[in-house]
């Protein structure tokens, strides 16, 4: 909302001295948020003078331009008296004519140096200006002609022009609807000052009668108040005064006709939307109701809009004419020749109109206001006063029919305790600071011994609980009054068991090379299928979003996998394509249990309602996610580098098991979005963890990250279900270590971790280590089969093994090998 300094001094008088800064500063305070602060002519200077055009020949250009070669009196501005020469290219103007010079040294916005200068033969001493020049609005077709009695050649044309016409914006929260007028802000002006308001909505209006135009009102919940006027005579060709057409352009809107700005500027004066309709365009009764499915209308921005039944339209013999608050229609406009006009002023129901809106995708200023609820108890006032500057300005005359239909409704009284405002803000209120704050917003207040009933004003139906009071007397006393009080901080307790263990998890993956990241929470259908999952995937199964912020990602995240991999995608469309990255978070996994009840928020939930509600929550368990892509180790003097693996993700969910002191299991799988043969499954006494290993290659492709990125997913709740609280440190021994290698032949299809498990059960105490250090497979070993070629390593903690005590060690485990998966050692 654009407020106009001098408009709000109209209904309000300001104390003397006091600055647009300290003004805005005040409304601020009260609550209305500052957008900007608006000077106009603030970058203008130097000599802008009255000048009056002595002499103008029109001289034809070989370009085909024809240009005037002037001579102005600018009096004494000039230092010498003399008539200033300066060339123009606008024609609307004459000889004896007013204009607005700008004399040489001056600079006009944008930093726009004039000085004399040769021009089409001439030496221009100045430049004749427009108000687009001036900044004062679009206008570039002609120049700025001054009235008769603007003043003398080389006065101040500051004085004449609105150029110290100071603008304050503010961004006009949804509950403030009031503020989105100058009555509003004059109001709020008016209640921090001190200082009496006053209020251009109270006039003397003419009473209902028989004699105005027929209007019906079907749905009484939808329109509650309509108010017809009707103005006769109009001339067509009548301009819109230039104050007013100011006016409305520092308030942000463009001036276009005479009846339609007066509509915009009584909307904006009074903050209730009006509308006009060309009376000979209308025929029959005016008539509101919803619409019929399938119906059509189109606007005035000429669109063709197929109506749904919940859709409010005005209508009249000929079908809808308007989409109520939201939109006129193109049949009724009101153009170049209307010359009878039909005043609508109506009062309508927020929530429908907001949904038409919405609906239809369309926004306007009257939409912004009706959307957020008006005064319903002005239209008859807000008619009056269009009629009265039509009549003023446009020449014509008010037909004596005045149409009102319903009634506004009554605001609901408010209970509160005197004491309630002290109680929340924690300031010293009592109960006289209390009544006086409410009254001074508008409240009527009925007061009792302990308690006081406030009615709120019509224009404020954002106050509905006894909370939106205290916030009224809490804004009036001042929010910088609020006692800045530190709670005494309780007695710590520490980390959570979970949160010791996450932050052990973040410690052991940064120590490892991994940098963690945050992603949104959101994915789209775009996504799911650059991952390669089939229809069937259960990751497809997403919990979309009512009002979700991107339209291409609307619903919440099955899994970590697309936000690490657009992370890495953007690292590598920088060329940083090495790189380690880790998150932990939530995903949302839906289900199919009862939708969350609706409770009244008057009360607490039972623990009934409670447990309800928790059981139609997702399911959001913790997840870790790594991902690892380029080269996991650099080139250099030392050697060659290593590409990042598949084994790399493995190793990856490894570090995160040790440093929980849990035991994983790893076994080949096939999940997408991983490559066949290059997937593991990785599992925790007997529970599926996750998968780790090769992205394929075409989810590489789609997500542009480089070629053979390794990744894994792993759910971290139920890994740190088995984490233990403390990992004991590593025992260590003086003794020397027995070093044995076997080599086992084995199926193709028996996982090395198998092999791995039996030889460390078949082994014993005594097996310290035991690492899988080569795979064969070939003609050596058969068809079907492959070698693997373990380490063991032995040790005791008491004493030297014996050559017999390893060997049998050893033979133990690989008879143990045999035993559980076939092995037969080479």
């Amino acid at each position: 909302m654009k407020a106009p300094v001098s408009w709000i001094r109209e209904f309000v008088d300001l104390p003397d001295g006091v600055s647009v800064e300290e003004l805005a500063a005040a409304l601020t305070a009260l609550g209305l948020k500052l957008e900007a602060i608006e000077k106009p002519g603030d970058d203008i200077t130097g000599p802008l003078v009255v000048g009056r055009v002595l002499s103008c020949v029109d001289e034809p250009q070989k370009n085909g331009k024809t240009i005037r070669w002037c001579q102005v009196d600018v009096g004494s501005a000039n230092g010498t008296g003399e008539p200033q020469g300066i060339v123009c290219g606008a024609h609307n103007f004459a000889e004896g004519d007013l204009v607005v010079v700008i004399l040489p040294g001056g600079v006009l916005p944008g930093d726009f140096e004039i000085s004399a200068r040769k021009t089409y033969g001439h030496v221009s001493a100045g430049m004749i200006c427009s108000a687009r020049e001036l900044g004062l609005g679009d206008d570039h077709d002609g120049i700025i002609v001054l009235p008769a009695d603007a003043g003398e050649p080389g006065d101040d044309a500051f004085g004449v022009l609105p150029l110290r016409d100071e603008v304050i914006e503010f961004e006009i929260n949804p509950d403030r609807a009031y503020a989105l007028s100058l009555r509003g802000v004059a109001r709020e002006a008016a209640l921090h000052y001190g200082t009496t308001f006053r209020d251009p909505a109270l006039r003397q209006t003419p009473a209902a009668n028989d004699d105005g135009y027929p209007i019906a009102i079907d749905d009484l919940e939808g329109c509650r108040v309509f108010v017809a006027r009707t103005v006769s005579g109009l001339d067509p060709t009548a301009p819109t005064p230039d104050w007013m057409a100011r006016r409305i352009q520092l308030a942000g809107m463009r001036p276009i006709s005479l009846a339609v700005d007066v509509t915009n500027y009584v909307m904006l004066e009074m903050g209730h939307p009006i509308h006009g309709y060309d009376l000979d365009k209308l025929s029959g009764t005016v008539r509101v109701r919803r619409a019929t499915e399938g119906e059509h209308l189109t606007t005035l921005d000429g669109v063709d809009r197929v109506l749904t039944a919940e859709d409010l339209v005005v209508t009249d013999d000929s079908g809808p004419i308007g989409l109520g608050g939201v939109m006129g229609g193109e049949t009724t406009e009101m153009g170049p020749g209307t010359t009878r006009v039909l005043v609508e002023v109506a009062s309508w129901d927020p929530v429908s109109m907001f949904r038409t809106g919405r609906r239809h995708k369309i926004t306007s200023e009257a939409g912004k206001r009706n959307e957020r609820g008006v005064d319903p108890t002005i239209p008859e006032a807000a008619a009056d006063r269009v009629v009265e500057l039509l009549t003023t300005y446009g020449g014509g005359s008010a037909d004596p029919g005045v149409t009102v239909v319903g009634t506004p409704p009554e605001p609901e009284p408010i209970t509160i305790s005197y004491d309630l405002p002290a109680r929340v803000t924690g300031m010293q209120i009592d109960a006289a600071t209390v009544v006086t704050n409410l009254e001074a917003v508008g409240c009527h207040v009925h007061r009792s011994d302990v308690t006081l009933t406030a009615t709120p004003p019509p224009w404020r139906p954002d106050l509905t609980d006894p909370f939106d009071l205290v916030e009224e007397v809490a804004r009036i006393v001042g929010y910088v009054n609020v006692p800045s009080v530190l709670p005494p901080a309780p007695a710590g307790r520490g980390l959570t068991r979970g949160q010791r263990l996450r932050r052990r998890i973040g410690r052991a993956l940064a120590g490892a090379g991994y940098v963690e990241v945050i992603s949104f929470p959101f994915i789209g259908t775009s996504q799911l299928d650059a991952l390669g999952l089939d229809a069937a995937d259960e990751r497809r199964q997403t919990l979309r979003l009512a009002n979700p912020m991107s339209s291409e990602e609307p619903s919440m995240t099955t899994t970590l996998l697309p936000g690490l991999l657009t992370t890495a995608a953007r690292n590598a469309g920088r060329g940083n394509v090495d790189v380690a990255l880790f998150e932990t978070a939530t995903v949302t996994l839906p289900h199919d249990g009862p939708g969350a009840p609706i409770l009244p928020v008057d009360r607490r939930p039972t623990d009934g309602e409670w447990d309800d509600l928790n059981k139609a929550l997702p399911d959001q368990p913790l997840h870790l996610g790594l991902l690892i892509a380029g080269s996991r180790e650099s080139s250099g003097w030392w050697g060659e580098g290593r590409a990042a693996s598949w084994a790399d993700a493995v190793a990856g969910v490894r570090e995160v098991a040790r440093a929980v002191g849990v035991e994983i299991e790893v076994r080949s799988a096939v999940r997408a979005p991983w490559h066949p043969g290059r997937c593991a499954e990785i599992l925790a006494a007997g529970v599926v963890l996750g998968h780790a290993g090769e992205l394929h290659p075409k989810v590489c492709q789609a997500y542009g990250v480089p070629a053979r990125t390794a990744v894994a997913e792993i759910d971290l709740d139920r890994l740190l279900e088995q984490a233990v609280d403390v990992v004991p440190g590593p025992e260590f021994s003086t003794y020397p270590v027995a070093k044995e290698d076997v080599a086992l032949v084995v199926d193709v299809a028996v996982p090395a971790a198998a092999v791995e498990a039996a030889l460390r059960e078949g082994a014993g105490e005594l097996l310290e280590t035991v690492r899988l250090f080569d795979v064969y497979t070939g003609a050596q070993v058969g068809e079907g089969k492959k070698s693997l070629a373990f380490a063991l390593r032995f040790r005791a903690p008491d004493r030297t093994l014996t050559e017999a005590e390893t060997s049998a060690a050893r033979d133990a485990a690989v008879a143990r090998a045999a035993e559980l998966t076939g092995a037969v050692q080479r």
